[in-house]
């Protein structure tokens, strides 16, 4: 009886299994992230593809308790007077540390050199407040994007 739920279990899950892209690890593109105004605040953003929308994930060390804004913002650095103001798309706020949010462009986008990730002190609630870690997003160096 257990052989047969198991098997039934495995052939239900298959067509699952087919639709990864063979080159897809399932590892996703991670970047780190860099401080910034003395925070002390460093990690990582990974971005996992889905087709046409990619999950952002970020995993943030030294974080205040409680909830931080997340924006992806169109610029090529992390100097915040490069970033253009208004933000490209907004990430869940990072509570202790981590987020994870669905956005809706493709990873080959949010990897074209031209997006920063940036975690800001306070909710996103608010007016954004200053920036505490920086994540810029670009395409590996080999020219894969993982």
């Amino acid at each position: 009886m257990t052989a047969a739920i198991a098997a039934a279990l495995f052939a239900t899950a298959a067509p699952t299994f087919a639709q990864i892209a063979p080159t897809d690890t399932g590892a996703g593109a991670q970047r780190g992230t860099q401080e910034m105004n003395n925070s002390g605040q460093v990690g990582t953003v990974t971005l996992f593809r889905h087709g046409s929308t990619t999950t952002v994930v970020l995993n943030i060390k030294s974080t205040p308790s409680g909830h931080e804004a997340a924006r992806i913002f169109r610029g090529k650095s992390c100097d915040a007077l490069q970033a253009n103001r208004g933000s490209a798309y907004t990430l869940n706020d990072v509570v202790n540390g981590h987020s994870r949010t669905i956005v809706n462009a493709t990873g080959a986008k949010l990897l074209s050199e031209n997006y920063v990730v940036i975690v800001h002190a306070g909710t996103s609630g608010k007016a954004l407040q200053h920036e505490v870690s920086c994540g810029r997003l670009y395409a590996a160096s080999d020219g894969s994007t993982s």
